[in-house]
């Protein structure tokens, strides 16, 4: 029984030291450099975002993939993946690009049915997470909110 309490505690200790270890990272701060339109129809369009990742720690931050959705007034909008592993340097930035489908139509078209009309300043909010090679940390999740005017874009 003391044996048994023994290995329990020796294994919690060991979990904990394993924890304390682990390197402690802020998250990036990703940001939309450029937007262009690579395609899409009606229902669907094609978009290549550059996206500026900023890395905040002193460590470089081995990225294999990054996923990112995109809500507009409370409504899904955009989602998108990249797949391609890529390095941002300590202290550094990085820019990448990230192709984004997009059912624009169907967004605009929920907005404005709103009461306001989709008229004034619409909220957005982009999720998403990059995944990290690294022996501690694998899964990093960013979330940025914003609002912009539509009165600048009639």
């Amino acid at each position: 029984m003391i044996g048994r309490k023994f290995l329990l505690g020796s294994a919690a200790a060991a979990l904990a030291a394993c924890s304390a270890l682990a390197p402690k990272f802020e998250k990036p701060e990703i940001s939309v450099a450029g937007v262009e339109m690579a395609g899409g129809n009606l229902l669907q369009q094609n978009f290549r975002v550059k996206l500026n990742v900023r890395n905040p720690n002193n460590r470089d931050l081995p990225v294999t993939r990054l996923h990112a959705d995109l809500n507009v007034g409370g409504e899904h909008a955009a989602s998108g993946d990249n797949d391609h592993a890529f390095v941002v340097p300590a202290r550094g930035s990085t820019d990448i690009d990230l192709t984004v489908t997009a059912n624009l139509a169907l967004t605009l078209l929920k907005l404005a049915q709103r009461p306001d009309g989709g008229s004034g300043a619409i909220d957005y909010d982009v999720t998403g997470s990059a995944s990290l090679d690294l022996p501690f940390l694998h899964d990093l999740p960013f979330r940025q909110k914003g609002s912009f005017s539509l009165r600048g874009a009639q």
